[in-house]
C-alpha cells in the first residue's frame, strides 16, 4: 500500500540520519532541508516517481580544493552520479553577486567534470510549471536506470515504448515511435494505444490523427517501495 508524502519523506530522512557517520552531513540533516527542497520532493519528484529510493539529501562531495561541497539531492542507482540543485529566485538570480555567481559556475563546473549529470530546478518553476517539472524528472531518471517494467503481458516493443517515453522531455507521436521501433506507424499506433489503456502512457492533445504521448507520472511504470537510503562517501 503507498503510504502519504508526509510519511514517506520523515521515515527517508531519518533512515539517512541514522545512517549517516559524517559529522558535516549529519548535523546538515538534522537541521532539517531547505523550503525550496522539500517542496520539490513532495509537488515534483513524489508525484512522478512514487517514492524517494535512491536519493540522498546533502550528499557530501570534495571539490578540487580539498573543501566540502553538498549536493542538495543526490540520485544514486547503483552507484550513478545524479545531481539535483534547486535554486531559489532570490538567493540565485535576484540577488547573485558576481562572486557568487563565478562559484556558482565553478560548483556546477566541478560536479560536471567529476561525472555528476546535474539537475538545476527553479524554485519559480516547481510552484508555477509543476507538471513540467514531473516529465524532466523522468527523463532524468530514465538516463540512470535500465529497469524491469513492473507491468505484465507486455512484449519487448511494449517495453521499449515505456522506456523511449522515459528518455523524452516532450511528447512524441506514433511517427517518431515507428522510426525508433522501426515499425509501422500503424503497429506503433497500435502499441501506443494498448499503453495508454493501461495508463502507463498519457495522450497529451485530442487530435485524433497527430496525437501525442508522454510516460505518465506514476507509479505504475516505477514501482518500487518507499523508504530511505544511507550514504557513502566519493
Amino acid at each position: 500500500m503507498r503510504t502519504n508524502f508526509e510519511e514517506t519523506y520523515a521515515q527517508w530522512l531519518a533512515a539517512q540520519i541514522e545512517a549517516e557517520d559524517g559529522v558535516r552531513r549529519l548535523e546538515l540533516l538534522k537541521r532539517g532541508l531547505g523550503h525550496g527542497t522539500i517542496e520539490f520532493l513532495r509537488r515534483v519528484w513524489y508525484p512522478a516517481v512514487g517514492n524517494l529510493d535512491d536519493l540522498h539529501a546533502e550528499w557530501e562531495v570534495r571539490d578540487y580544493h580539498g573543501g566540502y561541497r553538498y549536493i542538495d539531492l543526490a540520485y544514486r542507482p547503483g552507484g550513478a552520479k545524479g545531481a539535483i540543485e534547486i535554486q531559489g529566485y532570490g538567493s540565485h538570480a535576484r540577488d547573485l553577486d558576481t562572486r557568487r555567481f563565478k562559484d556558482l559556475c565553478w560548483r556546477h563546473g566541478l560536479l560536471g567534470l567529476d561525472g555528476w549529470t546535474l539537475l538545476p530546478v527553479a524554485y519559480l518553476s516547481i510552484c508555477e510549471e509543476r507538471e513540467r517539472c514531473q516529465q524532466l524528472v523522468l527523463a532524468f531518471v530514465g538516463r540512470f536506470l535500465s529497469f524491469d517494467l513492473m507491468a505484465d503481458g507486455l512484449g519487448w516493443l511494449e517495453e521499449e515504448t515505456l522506456r523511449y517515453a522515459r528518455r523524452r522531455l516532450v511528447p512524441f507521436g506514433a511517427g517518431e515511435l515507428a522510426s525508433h521501433l522501426r515499425v509501422t506507424d500503424r503497429h506503433a499506433r497500435a502499441i501506443l494505444q494498448k499503453l495508454a489503456a493501461r495508463k502507463l502512457i498519457t495522450a497529451v492533445n485530442d487530435k485524433q490523427r497527430y496525437r501525442t504521448y508522454r510516460l505518465a507520472a506514476a507509479s505504475q511504470v516505477f514501482g518500487g517501495t518507499d523508504g530511505g537510503q544511507g550514504s557513502k562517501k566519493d
